[in-house]
């Protein structure tokens, strides 16, 4: 088949923008470059901040874009006007975020991630949640086949988008083959001691904007600190700074230094962060897949996460479930994983377990199978 991906929104910059659905084409890219040579590929890509960014392989080529489209003024026009006849003679478009161009002249694929404008509309930017309103449930309607990153997404979708469950298939993310336990006890103390971390921490990763919901993980944290053994304890969130993040931290009531805020986490030491961490905590309200809980997952680190969205198929049974209000029922999770070696032990055994679960290269593998039931339709 000959394939066409846009790629706009790969980023390879060390920020936020390199996490998300950033990881999510890259990882597809990079499993394509090494299966199924007989596929030609064509991705469409912003400009790069080194040539060596992009990958050369065989099967795949690379056109860079010679506008700065990584901004949404640029990326947006190119992707409605520019991208439909660069794509005309493929066999195949995949469109890997939410939105295909309104005109396509071949079978698209597109992946929806998550519905969160939707489900919570109040906790999205005014623009950007009109914007995809009126974009994302057409391009859905119009797309050859869509793929959603979970079976609660896909509930969504045939939900709040009224499509066929028919024309909707669930693939997986992926956990990169870096999130793995890492033995070696001298690492891990190093890096505590690079980043000036104390023994014991609870982790966060994401950004940080109401529908993570790190509210609740702040008022459970201060509850535990109100406990005698858990004096030493830290909570490390680490993340970019999202819509409304002086409101959240405004209502911490958290005395300096008993949180750690080392802002963006450089994608080369996530493992590390993970394996550091006594207890992960993921209480987001909503995610269409939750990739940080599957990273934590992979890593080997006992999970506590919201019982909400796609969280529980994420987490399954080798973590902590709770309500995103339950805040007793959060710090009890939290103070029991703690407190009790065991119990911490069978939650870390369990999460290798599950982390196993989510493969690149079974994810590429079933993507391609939706590119191969678009080609055979032709609807366009």
């Amino acid at each position: 088949m000959k394939i066409g991906i846009n790629a706009q929104l790969l980023s390879f910059r060390a920020n936020y923008r390199q996490a998300g659905v950033s990881k999510y084409i890259r990882a597809l890219i990079e499993q394509y470059a090494a299966i199924h040579h007989d596929n030609q590929y064509t991705v469409w890509v912003p400009p790069a901040p080194r040539p060596s960014d992009y990958a050369h392989a065989a099967n795949i080529r690379f056109v860079a874009s010679r506008l700065p489209t990584e901004k949404p003024q640029l990326r947006i026009p190119w992707e409605q006007v520019v991208l439909p006849f660069v794509s005309r003679r493929l066999d195949v478009l995949h469109c890997p975020v939410n939105i295909r161009p309104l005109v396509a002249f071949c079978p698209t694929v597109v992946t929806i991630h998550d519905l969160i404008y939707l489900v919570y509309p109040d906790k999205y930017l005014p623009a950007k949640r009109r914007y995809l309103t009126a974009t994302t449930g057409w391009s859905v309607r119009h797309a050859s086949q869509v793929i959603a990153v979970s079976e609660s997404t896909k509930r969504d979708i045939v939900r709040l988008l009224h499509v066929s469950p028919a024309k909707v298939t669930v693939v997986y993310n992926g956990v990169d083959e870096r999130f793995r336990p890492i033995a070696d006890k001298e690492a891990i103390a190093g890096f505590k001691r690079k980043h000036n971390l104390p023994a014991r921490f609870i982790l966060y990763v994401g950004t940080i904007e109401p529908r993570k919901n790190v509210g609740l993980l702040l008022r459970a944290f201060a509850q535990l600190r109100q406990q005698p053994d858990f004096a030493d304890l830290r909570l490390v969130i680490g993340g970019a700074k999202g819509w409304l993040y002086d409101d959240i931290f405004k209502q911490a009531g958290l005395s300096e230094g008993e949180i750690v805020f080392p802002g963006y986490l450089a994608d080369d030491e996530l493992p590390l962060w993970y394996n550091s961490a006594s207890v992960f905590v993921y209480p987001s309200l909503y995610e269409g897949f939750g990739l940080p809980a599957a990273e934590a997952l992979a890593c080997g680190v006992p999970v506590i996460a919201a019982n909400t969205s796609s969280l529980p198929e994420v987490v399954g049974d080798a973590g902590i479930l709770v309500a995103p209000d339950d805040v007793r029922g959060l710090a009890g999770a939290a103070a029991r994983i703690l407190s009790d070696d065991a119990y911490a032990a069978h939650l870390r055994a369990a999460a290798i377990v599950q982390g196993t679960r989510f493969s690149w290269r079974t994810a590429a593998e079933q993507t391609l199978q939706v590119y191969a039931a678009a080609a055979g339709n032709r609807k366009h």
